[in-house]
């Protein structure tokens, strides 16, 4: 299964608020700007490729694709692909809705702080977990959604 992730306020999480894992190195931090990674994304990480699942990120930030694969990387999470704000627009238009379109790109759910993108995953057909910035038990919440996301559907027999 294909999952992504917002970036802002999911996986990038400012305040003091939210735990967040390890800064990077020194001699890393001089070469590319490091952001606060939520605490859990290691691990969570770890876990869904461990059970066979691809991760994106689907953001609407502006920051370069190739910035975000090597700031996670640098942090031992390892993503296929991602979608940034000038790709989005360049797909559908600025201003589009829905603000994210992740079934257009083969992506089985995605992870958002945004009540607004589940909404419109309601409306337009596309599966959401949110995950509140401030939750502590956010890994379990994602795992829950995935197990129930990748679950086959009931069989009806009649």
């Amino acid at each position: 299964m294909r999952i992504s992730f917002d970036l802002d306020d999911t996986l990038i999480c400012y305040g003091d608020s939210v735990e967040c894992e390890p800064r990077l190195a020194w001699w890393s931090r001089i070469l590319l700007r490091d952001e606060p990674l939520r605490k859990g994304t290691r691990s969570l990480a770890a876990e869904l490729h461990a059970r066979g699942h691809i991760l994106w990120i689907y953001t609407t930030s502006a920051r370069s694709c190739r910035w975000i694969k090597w700031w996670l990387r640098l942090h031992g999470v390892q993503v296929e692909g991602v979608i940034n704000g000038p790709m989005h627009n360049k797909h559908f238009g600025d201003g589009s809705m829905p603000t994210k379109r992740p079934h257009a790109f083969g992506i089985d759910l995605h992870v958002d702080d945004s009540r607004g993108v589940e909404i419109e995953g309601q409306q337009y057909g596309f599966k959401v977990c949110v995950v509140e910035p401030q939750s502590n038990d956010w890994v379990s919440e994602v795992l829950d959604a995935v197990d129930a996301t990748s679950e086959p559907p009931p069989n009806l027999q009649t």
